[in-house]
């Protein structure tokens, strides 16, 4: 009977287990993203995937130019310059296969929960918004993400101000 119970006990321990590695909702937002972008880069530059120094040469090219969350997701792989650990191949290696980026984000999932973690900042639409009612970190990641510096900035208004006054070069009217 003790038997029984305890190995119906780590039948439903282990399918519990690897449910938890399954992708949910938005989870892996950042990874699947890059990833699928990643692979439209290679089959513009008509790198085969096949290739496995070649595609992890471009995944370290396209390291370099992520910005952001993507630029963090590089980090917890490996393909930063910075990084400490090295999980490229477990990138590069399912690519090759064509296996389905959903699938590559599982198992980076398993190896490092934090990769799918990250979520894409959500955009403002500066048009539609009251930039006055919004908080200081917002303003800034909207000059950040035009690539504008507020020098001098220390107050709330002056964010406000420069943003007026660089609208017109990043939002099409």
């Amino acid at each position: 009977m003790n038997v029984r119970l305890a190995l119906g006990l780590c039948t439903v321990i282990l399918c519990l287990c690897g449910a938890s590695a399954k992708l949910k909702g938005d989870d892996c937002e950042v990874c699947i993203g890059f990833l699928n972008k990643f692979s439209r880069r290679l089959k513009e530059r008509e790198i085969p995937v096949q290739d496995q120094s070649k595609t992890e040469l471009e995944l370290m090219k396209a390291c370099k130019d992520a910005r952001g969350k993507e630029e963090r997701f590089c980090y917890y792989i490996g393909a930063a310059e910075i990084s400490a650990t090295k999980l490229t191949k477990e990138v590069i290696k399912p690519m090759s296969f064509s296996k389905p980026v959903e699938k590559i984000c599982e198992e980076l999932k398993k190896k490092d929960a934090q990769i799918c973690e990250l979520r894409y900042e959500k955009k403002i639409d500066v048009d539609a918004v009251d930039l006055k009612k919004l908080r200081v970190k917002e303003l800034k990641q909207i000059l950040s993400s035009w690539d504008e510096d507020c020098r001098g900035c220390a107050e709330k208004s002056d964010f406000v101000r420069k943003i007026n006054d660089v609208k017109h070069l990043h939002v099409e009217l």
